[in-house]
């Protein structure tokens, strides 16, 4: 066929990795792995760079000579999650094949893809909390104290001496009754980039950035299906653990990557299997902490302590 089902491939797996970033609520941790070699698989390679402090300068001999060392560090992505999807060529022509595949992995992307990896991101970063004794149970969000919770979580992680940006990842009951109970002065507008697009969330103080995010995705827990075993044919995940009204972190604490493995077309000429193209999708993602960053994270738990 004139058709280059390689060259849709690599299109569909460009525009489905960026979209990836924009649309996760949790997309900003990306950043924090840098440079990231993927060559596919589950294996990365994240990039560590060290460098010697400020010496003292010498009139005579001028400037005493550091070290900068760069290395990478291999990690394997613990999630391998994929799906197939038939098209029928009776459906399906060359001439509508690359906007119904867009429609169809574009919509699996955005309500079962997405959703998955924020839940997912989020609960590993509870449970980091939670065992590092960072965690608060048993609060209903409230207008008349809902701020001060969020500030008492902030001031933990300035404690630790860090200065820089905070992410609050709230639900949307939370954040409503933030709202209610805040003077006008205390609730700004600010914008981060994600993605490559500047994302405008409220903020408070100067540099604490409330980024609403759906209850069902905000568990400290959750339970991921296979997609086989009977009661899991469907996929995806359920919430699980308990309920957070919000969790804070420092914005260089978590390290998250999700790379979208090199997507297969086959077109129904090719296809051995049916009169149909079918387009396998196979997405790797997961998240770290480095240990030196553990502390710079508070979680807020409606639900009173197991």
């Amino acid at each position: 066929m004139a058709i280059n089902t390689l060259q849709y491939a690599a299109l569909f797996q460009d525009s489905l990795d960026k979209l990836e970033v924009q649309e996760t609520k949790t997309g900003w941790m990306e950043a924090n792995a840098g440079q990231v070699k993927y060559n596919g698989g589950r294996e990365i390679k994240i990039p560590k760079i060290a460098l010697d402090g400020l010496a003292d300068y010498d009139k005579d001999n001028g400037y005493t000579q550091g070290a900068v060392t760069l290395e990478y560090e291999t990690r394997k992505m613990a999630q391998d999650r994929g799906r197939k999807f038939r098209l029928d060529a009776a459906d399906v022509d060359e001439t509508n094949f690359v906007a119904s595949a867009s429609t169809v992995t574009g919509e699996f992307q955005r309500t079962k893809v997405v959703p998955e990896i924020d839940a997912y991101r989020l609960s590993n970063l509870a449970t980091v909390a939670i065992e590092k004794g960072n965690a608060e149970y048993g609060y209903t969000p409230a207008a008349a104290t809902m701020l001060a919770k969020v500030k008492k979580a902030v001031s933990k992680i300035r404690d630790t001496g860090y200065v820089g940006p905070i992410m609050v990842h709230i639900t949307s009951d939370a954040l409503s009754e933030l709202e209610l109970g805040v003077a006008a002065a205390n609730l700004r507008e600010g914008s981060f980039s994600q993605g490559g697009i500047n994302t405008k969330v409220p903020i408070i103080d100067t540099n604490v950035f409330l980024i609403e995010t759906a209850s069902v995705n905000m568990h400290t827990a959750i339970t991921i299906y296979d997609g086989k075993t009977s009661g899991q044919t469907a996929g995806g995940y359920v919430p699980a653990g308990l309920n957070m009204n919000f969790i804070a972190m420092a914005k260089t604490a978590p390290i998250a990557v999700s790379k979208l493995d090199k997507m297969k077309i086959f077109d129904p000429a090719t296809n051995q299997f049916a009169d149909a193209w079918d387009i396998d999708y196979r997405r790797y993602h997961d998240i770290w902490v480095p240990d030196n960053k553990k502390e710079l994270i508070q979680v807020n738990i409606k639900d009173a302590q197991a």
